[in-house]
């Protein structure tokens, strides 16, 4: 069932002014998509019950004429799909009615691209996309570029430009690549430029990951941790209290910890989704995770309250808000965890993420692959071989010791 409606979409300009734009929001399965009209108005001037610009707009006539143009021709490729017995979504009826009026510029496209992944609340997505693409729009120069002006030459210089100038890491300028390459794709099913200028792929620019070391805690570390005296429910012992807590349930990510509610725990078991691929699963509740869990029991207001104190009091539909409190918090624990490293003698960089590289190192080889894919939440199991890779070192070290050992 399709829903189709005009809307008011409010967004901050660069001057820090609220400015209300037209669009068309459609709703197919609960997924919503929008087709922005290029237009922007008072919100004085909008009649929200009629779903057209009031009189009192000077181009009244022309916004409504062209509100009814576009809703007419949604309208109509949703009767012909539906005719025909098509599966469609709303995305795809969005992007089809843009490809009769393409954007023909590779930062236009991208913007819409950023504003998309806001849209979808997909903050962290979109924030750290839109870091990429300023690192490209600076490179630029130019307010605007073509798609065709991205070839294999520019991205040369780029990459040249990141890593001596800028002097970021070459996983960064990947991480960078991938995003032009996602949108350099886009720009070629919506016909924006000829496949003949994709300066990605064979013989041509390739992206390629360097390999990177991760580094774990060991047994005898972790119990260091667990065996400081720390002040009771002091800032450094509530880390402690998430960093373990994180560990012991195979390295659940700190931005999936701090978003646990009292409801996802079942009985003995904790139910949850990891945000990064949206991968549902359950694991059962180690007897120090359900240790943890007692200190923060009288602070439970509800069933639906988050089981750690830095969300409780932002609206579960503020996902702006949550997104910079977690952010936020991320910070600060980290700074923690290092005074914690420095307590447990621990001659190692320790961060929130550690906690998943050091179940990895601990676990080595003596899980199998398939369980560890189970417990990582990988969608692939290459993904979990290569993972590990990193932590097992038995056969290796063996190795060499065989051949020293004269």
């Amino acid at each position: 069932m399709a829903t189709l409606k005009t809307v008011l979409h409010n967004k901050v300009n660069k001057e820090g002014n609220q400015i209300y734009r037209l669009a068309l929001r459609l709703t197919v399965n609960r997924k919503r998509a929008y087709y922005f009209l290029g237009q922007t108005i008072n919100i004085s001037d909008w009649n929200e019950k009629k779903e057209e610009v009031k009189r009192s707009n000077p181009k009244y006539k022309l916004i409504n004429r062209l509100i009814r143009k576009k809703f007419d021709e949604i309208e109509e490729l949703i009767f012909k799909l539906e005719s025909s017995k098509h599966d469609y979504t709303a995305k795809f009826i969005i992007d089809s009615v843009r490809n009769n009026n393409p954007k023909s510029s590779f930062f236009e496209l991208a913007d819409e691209h950023i504003n998309d992944l806001f849209q979808a609340k997909k903050h962290n997505r979109a924030v750290s996309d839109k870091s990429k693409l300023n690192r490209l729009k600076q490179f630029a120069n130019e307010p605007d570029i073509s798609f065709e002006s991205i070839d294999e030459q520019f991205l040369k210089r780029f990459k040249h430009h990141l890593l001596h100038k800028v002097e970021i890491s070459e996983r960064s300028v990947m991480n960078i690549f991938v995003l032009i390459r996602l949108l350099y794709n886009r720009g070629i099913s919506r016909k924006l430029v000829d496949p003949k200028f994709y300066p990605f792929g064979k013989d041509r620019i390739k992206i390629k990951y360097p390999q990177t070391i991760k580094i774990g805690l060991n047994e005898e570390e972790i119990r260091r941790i667990e065996k400081l005296e720390l002040t009771f429910r002091s800032p450094i012992w509530h880390t402690r209290n998430i960093f373990l807590f994180s560990f012991y349930l195979a390295g659940i990510r700190i931005s999936d910890v701090l978003k646990m509610k009292w409801k996802d725990i079942v009985e003995d078991r904790i139910y949850y989704k990891m945000s990064k691929n949206n991968k549902a699963d359950s694991l059962k509740l180690p007897t120090p995770v359900l240790a943890i869990l007692e200190f923060y029991k009288p602070q439970k207001r509800n069933n639906s309250d988050y089981i750690f104190p830095e969300l409780k009091n932002i609206p579960s539909y503020d996902s702006m808000a949550i997104y910079t409190q977690t952010k936020t918090t991320i910070k600060k624990l980290n700074n923690n965890l290092s005074k914690i490293a420095e307590l447990a003698e621990i001659n190692k960089k320790i961060t929130n993420h550690i906690s998943r590289h050091s179940f990895g190192n601990i676990a080595g080889d003596k899980v199998s692959p398939q369980m560890l894919q189970k417990l990582y939440r990988h969608t692939h199991i290459s993904t979990t071989i290569g993972y590990q890779g990193n932590f097992i070192h038995k056969d290796t070290d063996d190795a060499l010791e065989s051949v020293i050992s004269f």
